[in-house]
């Protein structure tokens, strides 16, 4: 994740604590020095909706093969035991599974903080206040556009409508509560809908995720936006960022799965000879880019452990058979080894680019899904020639003095 509010504005909230702080650089183990990953859980595969880019490809129905209850608490052990810093629960939808809130609480009391991603439309006011009661530290709810944009990716008319009224039923309660927004082809005009949403429903957190070819994404290889649209679409994530930060709205606002962003953050505010550009090159070099198999890893529902929620093709062990932390430190599998160590594995454009340090070669899944190489360059990197090559920085200067 990168948190634009905190690059442009230096804004802190939970989640900074993590990706930026010191201990953090040089880390294989998890989010930083002492700490696991944080473990995204898709707990089942059930779902109430039929979104058309899920990466889990989630069904009507369970699995059959889904962790028990009594398995998941053992997990959820073992995950403390490796001092894991937060799970997120989703799925599928993971409130349709019915010891949600046996597991959450669990966690909660083994002091794993607890979050949730879930589709919103399930949230009445009650379950609201029930998930603030556990002390669930954040929900995030998907929103894919605005009406029937969104309720056309969801798969159900009415979608949108529910959602929403989860977000405001879980303001009600107290519970902080953000919106995830996919960008793709169909939605990509969306953007300022969302913004404008988030500001009039009072909500403090948005994030806004890159396309990940995977699940039922990975035939919408073509839906992506292109790089040109991409640049402007953070142009405008930056700009309605500070418009809300002068407006004394301190939300939080995040891109999520392409690292070129944190790049293209910083040499933006090099341009503008920001004072804030040396800050934010510290904190980008701090936190390394994509830590894939690093500082997040996914376990789906049948227990199976992988790099990422995005990279299921790929196991590395199950839980029932080790505990999570013995698999997350076993190098044995090639993947997990080189997602460790990724510098001289990762070919194409990222193997001369001088912003490696930054971006770690971004997202993996896109690569292998485009070309059908695990370790090729990111497909989604939207940097031009000039900007990754090195020295580049000095002739881009020269041209901007005229």
């Amino acid at each position: 994740m990168i948190s634009v509010s905190r690059l442009l504005y230096g804004m802190e909230n939970f989640g900074d604590s993590l990706r930026y702080r010191h201990g953090v650089e040089g880390q294989t183990r998890g989010a930083a020095a002492g700490y696991g990953p944080v473990v995204v859980w898709n707990m089942t595969r059930a779902c109430n909706l039929n979104c058309r880019h899920c990466y889990a490809n989630s069904g009507e129905s369970a699995a059959g093969d889904e962790l028990t209850t009594a398995e998941a608490l053992k997990f959820i052990d073992d995950l403390a035991g490796f001092r894991v810093p937060v799970i997120l629960f989703s799925g599928g939808e993971p409130l349709v599974r019915e010891d949600f809130f046996t597991l959450a609480d669990h966690a909660v009391k083994k002091g794993i903080r607890a979050t949730v991603s879930t589709n919103g439309t399930l949230i009445d006011l009650d379950t609201a206040r029930k998930i603030k009661s556990l002390g669930i530290g954040y929900v995030g709810i998907s929103l894919d556009g605005t009406g029937e944009v969104n309720d056309l990716f969801r798969g159900r008319s009415g979608a949108f409508a529910a959602a929403l009224d989860g977000i405001r039923n879980c303001r009600r309660a107290g519970q902080k509560v953000g919106l995830r927004f996919t960008i793709n082809r169909h939605n990509y005009g969306e953007l300022d809908n969302i913004f404008r949403l988030v500001d009039e429903e009072d909500i403090p957190r948005v994030c806004f995720y890159h396309l990940v070819y995977s699940g039922r994404g990975g035939k919408m290889v073509d839906e992506d936006i292109s790089r040109q649209e991409t640049r402007a679409a953070l142009d405008l994530i930056m700009d309605r960022t500070g418009r809300l930060f002068r407006k004394g709205r301190r939300v939080e606002v995040l891109t999520v799965d392409n690292h070129c962003d944190a790049v293209y953050i910083y040499l933006k505010l090099r341009r503008e000879n920001s004072p804030r550009a040396e800050e934010v090159y510290r904190l980008l070099e701090r936190n390394g880019g994509n830590r894939s198999g690093i500082a997040i890893g996914e376990v789906d529902w049948a227990g199976n452990v992988h790099p990422d929620q995005f990279t299921r093709n790929h196991t590395l062990g199950n839980v029932r058979e080790r505990k999570f932390g013995d698999i997350w430190s076993d190098l044995s599998h090639p993947i997990m080894a080189g997602l460790k160590n990724r510098s001289g594995l990762i070919g194409g454009r990222c193997a001369a680019c001088r912003w490696f340090n930054l971006c770690n070669g971004n997202f993996r899944a896109r690569a292998e899904a485009v070309y059908g190489d695990f370790w090729a360059q990111d497909p989604a990197c939207y940097l031009t020639e000039e900007e990754i090559t090195p020295g580049s920085e000095s002739r881009i200067q020269k041209i901007q003095e005229g």
